[in-house]
């Protein structure tokens, strides 16, 4: 399907790359393409960036049958743009589809279309240290219905954002407060999709945590409430005794492409990570011990976030001093260098627009 473009008559003023946030800014386009139950996906178009018409009936505003992805671009010394792992976000993207009874999106159609809205709205993406073109796909129910079911008609959109730190902190060490009382979710649930319900599950904890000074939620498995699984926007990771944790994709969390990206690079690296099961009781009982050495957590809205600070029952840890560890550098360095084309990419991650 060819793609056809109409471009903006209002271009938007760019906004200052030093001071540049996460999620505010958008672009002046953005890739539109339909589904209708017997067509397939149809009209793929990239539109000015503008305000959605929808029926107040749409499905997705009452059943939240939707999916979304994350990625980003980023501009090299000479000016090629690159894409980190598309391919991947797409195959997740579609497992998430699956996991919605959302209808999936043939994978090499998904990738040109994020070219394409990327290539026409190139001059967007910032190149100062630490900021990146953030590429939010989305797809939504739009079978204007009142009743619990499947839609019959869908809207795939990708709008693009100009961003810097997702945490405030930047790439200083956070606050983490661990929860076990609310949960996310459970095996058997959505957990392992990236879908809007579970981030609206999260958001009550997330509320408590920043109350009491924390800046995000470290979340406990939902059923015994003890065993460690991701931090509320990214997975997390404990390095002990010259070992990498970090806890196993058993259906309740979502299989980080950073998580994936850091794993190689850390077995390339020679040091051994272990994705089994582990208790909150095992990290304090680490600290303890003085095997902790350091934790931090990884996503693309971060890459990599050093956790400083743990909470848990009324008791703050502090990990490595509060320090930025070596392996979390490391990775952060080493996967931001390749990111913006400044160290060889030898593990064929990047695409170029």
């Amino acid at each position: 399907m060819e793609i056809t473009v109409t471009r903006t008559n209002s271009p938007k003023v760019k906004p200052d790359e030093s001071s540049l946030v996460f999620g505010h800014e958008f672009t002046d386009h953005m890739f539109v393409m339909d589904y209708k139950e017997g067509q397939g996906w149809y009209d793929p178009r990239i539109v000015p960036y503008g305000p959605l018409t929808l029926d107040p009936s749409t499905m997705v505003f009452h059943y939240g049958q939707e999916t979304f992805e994350g990625l980003k671009a980023y501009k090299a010394e000479d000016g090629t743009i690159q894409l980190f792992r598309p391919k991947d976000n797409i195959r997740r993207m579609n497992q998430s589809n699956d996991r919605l009874c959302i209808p999936a999106i043939d994978e090499d159609l998904f990738l040109e279309a994020i070219k394409a809205v990327v290539k026409i709205d190139e001059d967007w993406i910032p190149t100062s240290p630490g900021t990146s073109l953030y590429i939010r796909p989305f797809v939504i129910a739009t079978d204007p219905f009142i009743g619990v079911k499947p839609s019959s008609t869908y809207m795939l959109m990708i709008i693009l954002s100009p961003v810097g730190s997702y945490y405030k902190e930047g790439l200083n060490p956070t606050k983490i407060y661990v929860e076990d009382e609310y949960v996310r979710a459970v095996p058997g649930g959505t957990g392992y999709a990236k879908t809007g319900a579970n981030y609206a599950a999260s958001l009550k904890a997330q509320v408590e945590a920043h109350k009491k000074g924390y800046s995000q939620v470290l979340w406990l498995d939902g059923i015994e409430r003890k065993y460690i699984e991701e931090v509320g926007t990214s997975n997390a990771f404990f390095k002990v005794d010259g070992k990498v944790h970090t806890a196993p994709l058993q259906g309740s969390i979502l299989g980080g492409i950073t998580r994936d990206t850091s794993i190689e690079l850390l077995k390339s690296w020679g040091i051994e990570v272990i994705e089994e099961p582990f208790t909150i009781d095992d990290v304090m009982r680490w600290h303890q011990e003085g095997k902790l050495e350091e934790a931090f957590a990884t996503g693309t809205a971060a890459v990599i976030s050093p956790i400083g600070i743990l909470g848990w029952k009324g008791n703050d840890i502090q990990i490595n001093n509060q320090e930025i560890g070596k392996i979390s550098q490391k990775l952060y360095d080493t996967i931001t260098e390749i990111q913006n084309g400044k160290e060889k990419d030898t593990f064929d991650w990047i695409v170029r627009v």
